[in-house]
């Protein structure tokens, strides 16, 4: 296939192309069958998938979930299982020396790799230390590293002796850990002397002690295990906290599973809302299992010696699903690397690809903005001719990023498989099947099969056809969070309110004459300019057209007349020509309309994001209405020291609107 010019580029999103070279009618027959099944027959549709995994007592039926009333979200509640059991020991007889786990160091050349069977091995001398210690099924185990092995044995340890884990990201400040401690009432905390993060070192067990400090007699924590990754000295209260190598190397390379019930809790995850009480969705063993077994193999199928790479931390839902769990309930081998993008230098992620020969590499768009920064040279000068897939989620993603992707990392060979999915949902909702789906760039493509996604007007009424609206679903699925942790109300408010009988997703969503989904951003990141609602993602897509930008964040401001007005932030790539402010101006207006002409547009260096690739917007907005101090909590940034030149450009470009 031909690169795309940025005309082209800009018509591919406007749905007039499409990236089809792939689908087979025999695949398409296929998926169009499956989707019929789960349309008309969900049950028969959910209970062959629960096939994919191993049961110790085999469920009767699939779902008795309701979105009315005090909604009840229940799935193969009558079947037992273990989820450690379903990752490890039934794949130990066929492929017990597969390498299940390869971990790539941020420094050159250190790199571990594990079979299935010496990951069991670790995975039960770690649920027998767990175990040693009195922890018990039920109990709450935090869980507080990089990207080491040890958080993956770490999570599967939990699992094995039925003990929910919390994740927590490494970018927490200690009294939002503390925050977290405290209402998920953990009796345990795994973390590590420190992580490495370029040339930084991140103080991990500092941060919790510091955490442990501020929560006081209100904490259940008892005990806190050091995995040494740095060989940082770090301060260790006797009796309470245990360095994770002697503890668990004490421990024999068995351990038996807790046999839970379907409906018992796997997992607490924090939802990463910037303001506000912290939000914990709680998941379930036995829907959670088969969701991120299907999920996963319906968009990345596997083959024998694949090598499945997602980027995601594991403090996050893609971390949960696509690192650890997904890959490993599926027998693939799963990677997994240390540090930054382009640490120690720009290309080590197409140095690890070419390396380990990885068939998909699964990364968010704020990544791969960034890598377009670099320059097209770094990726060409690696053999990335394993790739069959790119995956990609976690915000809408320009067209101009997804020909990138395709063209320059994937060679016009690897499909992009752009995905929506939520903390809420635990796995892949829209996204194409490999082989059935034609592909459009910036698209999500179509619900997967049995999934029921509608769009709303603005009152929850569903309207069929082309349009924009909010996306809700109409029908249960078997990741689907079960409540908010302690807060249940909270849960039926923030979901099930806003649409009778419906969840809503908090989404908004434009519909295609061909039925595809182009998720146009969080409805709260809408802007109201005279009456005209916009989402911010639809005018970052337009300013994205442009090949010598890298990335944009637009935000709304208070204005006299209009009610709000709109300021653009971008970033130039790299070894490219500058950009005049006005030309971005006349670029979004004759893409979206002269009535979504922007006030102001900023050319920056950074843009404020917290570790997990997000723009903090709420940040932007205040330094773009002047505001220079009273930001509130910024530990969650990746780097805070981008906040003072933002705020100097704005003090010397503004002028009043």
């Amino acid at each position: 296939m031909t690169p795309m010019n940025l005309e082209d580029a800009f018509t591919a999103r406007q749905n007039k192309a499409l990236i089809s070279e792939t689908v087979t009618p025999e695949k398409t027959a296929a998926y169009e069958a499956k989707v019929a099944q789960g349309r008309d027959d969900p049950e028969g549709f959910w209970m062959e998938e629960s096939g994919r995994i191993s049961w110790a007592v085999a469920p009767t039926h699939a779902s008795t979930s309701d979105f009315t009333g005090n909604v009840s979200i229940r799935w193969f509640d009558d079947g037992k299982l273990n989820l450690s059991v379903n990752c490890l020991d039934r794949h130990l007889k066929d492929r017990g020396d597969q390498i299940a786990l390869i971990w790539e160091g941020e420094t050159d050349g250190v790199r571990r790799e594990l079979t299935y069977r010496e990951l069991h091995a670790e995975v039960c001398r770690m649920a027998a230390a767990l175990r040693g210690l009195g922890i018990k099924r039920g109990d709450r185990v935090a869980i507080h590293l990089p990207m080491v092995v040890e958080a993956v044995v770490s999570m599967l340890a939990c699992a094995r002796i039925g003990a929910p884990h919390v994740v927590l990201f490494g970018g927490f400040s200690a009294e939002g850990i503390s925050e977290r401690l405290v209402d998920s009432g953990a009796v345990a905390v795994i973390t590590a002397d420190a992580a490495r993060r370029g040339a930084k070192r991140i103080p991990h067990k500092a941060t919790i002690d510091d955490a442990l400090k501020l929560a006081g007699t209100i904490s259940s924590v008892k005990h806190v295990i050091v995995v040494n990754v740095t060989d940082t000295d770090v301060e260790m209260k006797a009796g309470r906290d245990h360095a994770y190598s002697a503890l668990v190397s004490a421990q024999a390379p068995e351990c038996e599973p807790e046999i839970m019930d379907a409906e018992d809790v796997l997992f607490l995850l924090y939802t990463s809302g910037s303001t506000g009480k912290p939000k914990a969705m709680v998941h379930t063993s036995g829907g959670y299992a088969v969701w991120a077994s299907y999920t996963l193999g319906t968009v990345y199928p596997q083959q024998p010696g694949d090598v499945h790479w997602c980027t995601a931390d594991v403090a996050w839902i893609t971390g949960h699903t696509c690192v650890v769990y997904g890959p490993l309930l599926n027998g693939a081998t799963t990677l997994i690397y240390e540090g930054l993008p382009s640490s120690p230098r720009p290309g080590r992620w197409w140095e690890i690809v070419q390396r380990n020969r990885v068939t998909s590499l699964f990364t968010a768009p704020t990544a791969i903005r960034a890598l377009m920064r670099e320059g097209d040279d770094f990726p060409r000068q690696f053999d990335l001719s394993s790739l069959r897939a790119l995956g990609t989620a976690g915000e809408p993603i320009s067209a101009d990023a997804w020909l990138w992707f395709y063209e320059v990392v994937g060679r016009g060979k690897a499909l992009v498989l752009d995905t929506w999915w939520q903390t809420e949902t635990a796995g892949i909702m829209l996204g194409p099947v490999p082989g059935a789906t034609p592909l459009k760039p910036g698209s999500a493509t179509r619900p997967l099969p049995s999934l029921q996604a509608v769009l709303t007007d603005e009152k929850g009424n569903i309207f069929e056809g082309p349009g924009e609206g909010c996306l809700c679903f109409t029908r249960s699925w078997p990741g689907q969070a079960r409540t908010i942790w302690q807060g249940h109300d909270r849960f039926i408010q923030t979901y099930f309110t806003f649409a009778s009988g419906m969840y809503f997703s908090g989404d908004g969503a434009r519909r295609d004459e061909d039925g595809y989904f182009w998720i146009t951003g969080r409805m709260d990141d809408v802007i109201n300019v005279s009456g005209h609602r916009i989402g911010t993602a639809e005018i970052e897509d337009a300013v994205g057209i442009d090949h010598r930008i890298a990335e944009a964040a637009a935000v709304g401001v208070q204005h006299d007349l209009k009610g709000q007005g709109i300021v653009v932030f971008v970033v130039m790539r790299a070894n490219k020509a500058g950009v005049l402010p006005s030309e971005i101006g006349e670029v979004i207006s004759r893409q979206v309309g002269r009535y979504a002409a922007p006030e102001r547009v900023y050319v920056v260096d950074e843009l404020p994001k917290t570790r997990s690739g997000k723009i903090v917007r709420r940040l932007l907005r205040k330094i773009a209405e002047g505001q220079t101090g009273e930001f509130g909590d910024l530990s969650s940034l990746a780097d805070s020291s981008v906040v003072q030149p933002l705020i100097d450009i704005v003090a010397r470009e503004r002028k009043p609107a």
